[in-house]
């Protein structure tokens, strides 16, 4: 019998017992006819237990509710299902039984066959035969645990991959990186975060000769010039200009021709932010 029959049976059969209280509470009250001595005596007697006066009507308007959303949930599709179900492994982290899994979330994986079998070979559960838990790319539980496998990558490990380990595992890697153990900078092809290791053990000091030349190097202003200079040493750009002109004279479009800025010099009344740098401010006047 479906859900919605066993309720629709389940309210005439409370109505009915509810209109047979109302009667039998009617009969009992006293006719007006009695005597004031017939009423005082009444008063002071005990009552028997088989006339003593009806207790108060329990509502079940809230078991109704709880009724319907059960059954909106389980007639959901299994793709539903299976979603909320992920989601209360991955905000409880614990491993629950289906009887646990459905009173806490009403899907009931035992009398559905497709919720069952999709669960037990979802790459986020791991079931053990008995219990359902949450299965994260990388088991780690703490801080620790996550600065040792960042360690273990120099090459960088992408954040996307940690997010799921632990609830607070991106609380714990912005902590590592303000402590100067990690270094968060993002992929220009992903636009992802990744994590690389900065060990203590191997300081890096750059001569200020070597910062000099670097910075003092100019770069061509046209990207043709960039472009070749890159593939003379062995690299591909990552932009065609050559192309691309070509592309836009084809469509009738004329490049335009880049305004070179007015070099403002440096004074006393400039704001500084790069004063860990001395050498740039060389010229200050």
């Amino acid at each position: 019998m479906a859900l919605q029959d066993k309720l629709d049976r389940f309210k005439r059969q409370q109505e009915k017992c509810q209109s047979t209280l109302t009667s039998i509470a009617a009969s009992s009250k006293p006719k007006p006819a009695q005597t004031q001595t017939q009423t005082q005596r009444f008063m002071h007697a005990d009552l028997p237990a088989s006339v003593k006066p009806p207790a108060p009507a329990v509502k079940f308007s809230s078991d109704t509710d709880r009724l319907q959303h059960i059954n909106s949930i389980r007639k959901a599709p299994a793709g539903a299902q299976i979603k909320r179900v992920i989601d209360l492994l991955y905000e409880t982290r614990l491993a629950l039984t289906p009887e646990q899994i459905n009173e806490a979330c009403y899907v009931d994986i035992n009398a559905n066959k497709t919720v069952f079998d999709s669960l037990r070979k979802n790459l986020k559960v791991s079931h053990d035969g008995r219990r359902f838990c949450y299965k994260s790319k990388h088991d780690l539980k703490d801080k620790s645990q996550l600065l040792y496998l960042v360690r273990k990558f120099p090459e960088g490990i992408a954040v996307i991959d940690l997010k799921d380990s632990y609830p607070t595992v991106m609380e714990d890697l912005q902590s590592l990186k303000a402590a100067g153990q990690i270094w968060l900078l993002s992929n220009l092809d992903s636009q992802e975060d990744i994590a690389y290791p900065n060990d203590p053990r191997v300081p890096i000091k750059v001569d200020d000769d070597l910062k000099l030349l670097f910075r003092g190097i100019e770069l061509p202003r046209d990207m043709l010039d960039i472009e070749k200079d890159l593939q003379k040493n062995g690299m591909k750009p990552a932009t065609n200009t050559a192309k691309r002109r070509a592309q836009a004279q084809v469509q009738g479009v004329t490049p335009k021709n880049k305004t070179k800025k007015k070099k403002h010099e440096i004074s006393k009344r400039t704001k500084l932010t790069n004063a860990h740098l001395p050498e740039l401010f060389q010229n200050l006047k």
